[in-house]
């Protein structure tokens, strides 16, 4: 058992009452093994020799199989099992697991040591008095109960706090009706049916007025929610759950709300540019249940985010996440070091760029077109720096323009070289996705989501929709390069395509913004001057931005935007 346990720690486990529940020729085996000390477990199964479990080995006890009298005679040792198939040892911390056939009857046992381990919270204990709700994750095994156990006894006994234990398997404070000296002076509240241990949780605040709840094992969704209500109460919870890392814990439906949950929203065009992601994003959805998330990682090691609010935000986002690291010294003392997590690693890291309205083109006619190219309106509202979205210059000063990689799906790559040729692109064809800057395929195939789209989507790598893969569209496609080609021969920045167009988006988003002002001061909707299409587009994101509605009317080239209140 990995159990983070200070050098100087008290260790009480009770082994005499363990080894007396086994039958006499497995207790005589079991009381000479050399390093019982280190037991684990005992595994009995239904025809098989008996084994005992240490951190490093397993070790049979006997040659002669198990029997039906052997199981019987520890299950008549032991307490009364519950519907979640557990029982104890009165007034010790051991916990034995029952195997059953279909009949109901038992056929193997898992009988595991419980151990109180004084001093086993020493490079947490910081974070429990706090005041502050803390999560203990870490595989099974490795010692999350141990330290939730020595926890409810710190805040008892030496912060003088009103705990409360709620314990579902009695495996924090033991079988029995007499709660194990282990807690301290905690209350223990015992629960009857595990599957209503969230009714436990919130009796345990409505009838006995605790300043902290400590939960073990928490993993079904009315848990979390519980837990939930328990804090918006302002009692502190310490609690442990199944889970490696916080992202296990993000990723998990059920308990994702532990930390806060995620959310699907889908943002605007503007926004989506400026974060440089896709429009459709997950985001946290509201406050984190706990304040603070402890990773267990190996004997005396832990990790610790002290913010799960911003931990998860920067997952969700793909950002590099710091976080503490805790090792307990030989000497005691502990020291302590910040590491990052890449954001690069994270599973959650949304695509850089979405795939726009398919088929469609800038100007809002049909075209090979997508949206994954900010406008050049959009780039002075999102405050672009030139160069800053397309990354094809090396010198701001002297731009020049290099080679776009593009992995083409669904179209014929001698289609695509011939036009290369013809038009002299700076552009190159490669052979695998993963090695494409830009990956173009037909919106047909595009709509049958292949594995190939959604893996290019997925690692961030640009993805362009044409209508067909017709000579004329690719072309198209392909036309931007040899224009950005020209421009950057000719010292012109290829991020502006007109300086003029510019001037006149940057007049029309003043003219948005005096509109919006009127409208929040009281007038009921305020109509603007014809604009063209990329113009109107940012129009409605600014009034979108603000809360307000807006509509375009009338025809081309009179199209205009109508800024307005919302109906409530």
């Amino acid at each position: 058992m990995f159990e983070l346990v200070d050098p100087n720690a008290q260790v009480v486990d009770n082994l005499e009452a363990f080894i007396e529940i086994f039958p006499a020729e497995i207790a005589a085996a079991l009381g000479e093994q050399k390093d019982i000390g280190d037991l684990l477990e005992v595994v009995l199964d239904l025809g098989r020799p008996p084994e005992a479990r240490f951190p490093s080995e397993q070790v049979s006890l006997s040659d002669i199989e198990v029997t039906h009298d052997q199981i019987a005679h520890v299950v008549d040792h032991v307490g009364h099992f519950g519907d979640d198939n557990r029982a104890g040892i009165e007034r010790t911390l051991h916990r034995i697991s029952v195997l059953r056939n279909r009949a109901g009857e038992p056929v193997g046992l898992t009988c595991r040591v419980g151990r109180a381990v004084y001093g086993s919270v020493r490079l947490i204990e910081d974070l429990v008095r706090s005041g502050k709700s803390v999560l203990i994750l870490g595989r099974p095994g490795v010692g999350k109960t141990t330290i939730l156990r020595e926890t409810a006894r710190v805040l008892a006994d030496e912060a003088d706090k009103r705990v409360v234990v709620v314990d579902t398997s009695n495996e924090i404070a033991g079988d029995g009706d007499v709660p194990h000296p282990a807690i301290g002076r905690a209350r223990r509240m015992q629960v009857a049916n595990t599957s209503l241990q969230h009714n436990v949780m919130i009796e345990g605040v409505e009838n006995h007025m605790p300043e902290v709840i400590v939960i073990d094992e928490m993993s079904t969704e009315l848990e979390a929610l519980a837990a939930r209500t328990i804090a918006e109460r302002g009692v502190q919870l310490v609690a442990t759950a199944h889970g490696n890392t916080l992202s296990n814990v993000v990723s998990n439906p059920t308990l994702s709300d532990l930390v806060g949950g995620t959310q699907t929203v889908t943002l605007g065009d503007i926004e989506a540019r400026r974060r440089r992601t896709q429009k459709t994003v997950l985001e946290r959805k509201h406050d984190p249940t706990f304040d603070i998330v402890v990773e267990i990682r190996e004997r005396n090691v832990v990790t610790v985010h002290p913010e799960v609010g911003i931990a998860v935000d920067r997952m969700l986002r793909g950002i590099s996440i710091p976080q503490e690291e805790r090792r307990l010294q030989p000497d005691g003392s502990v020291e302590t070091q910040i590491e990052e997590i890449p954001g690069t690693e994270s599973e959650f890291t949304p695509a850089p760029f979405e795939v726009g309205d398919v088929g469609r083109n800038r100007s809002g006619r049909g075209g090979g077109g997508s949206r994954d190219w900010p406008d050049q309106a959009d780039r002075i509202r999102g405050g672009y720096e030139p160069g800053e979205v397309s990354g094809q210059f090396d010198d701001a000063d002297a731009p020049k323009p290099v080679v776009t990689k593009v992995f083409p799906f669904g179209i014929p790559k001698s289609a695509i070289n011939e036009i290369i040729a013809e038009t002299n692109s700076p552009v190159a064809v490669v052979d695998f996705a993963d090695a494409a800057e830009i990956f173009v395929t037909t919106k047909s195939h595009y709509s049958r989501r292949p594995t190939a789209v959604r893996r290019a989507e997925r690692d961030g790598v640009m993805v362009h929709v044409l209508r067909r893969g017709t000579k004329e569209q690719i072309k198209q496609f392909l036309k931007r390069f040899s224009q950005n080609r020209i421009r950057a021969q000719n010292g012109i920045n290829a991020d502006y395509d007109d300086l003029e167009q510019g001037g006149r988006a940057r007049e029309a988003l003043k003219e948005t913004e005096s509109a919006i002002g009127r409208v929040v001061s009281g007038e009921r909707r305020v109509e603007l001057m014809a604009q063209p299409p990329f113009v109107r587009r940012l129009q409605h994101g600014l009034a979108a931005r603000n809360n307000l509605g807006s509509a375009s009317m009338g025809r081309e080239p009179s199209r205009r935007v109508v800024i307005r209140r919302l109906k409530r």
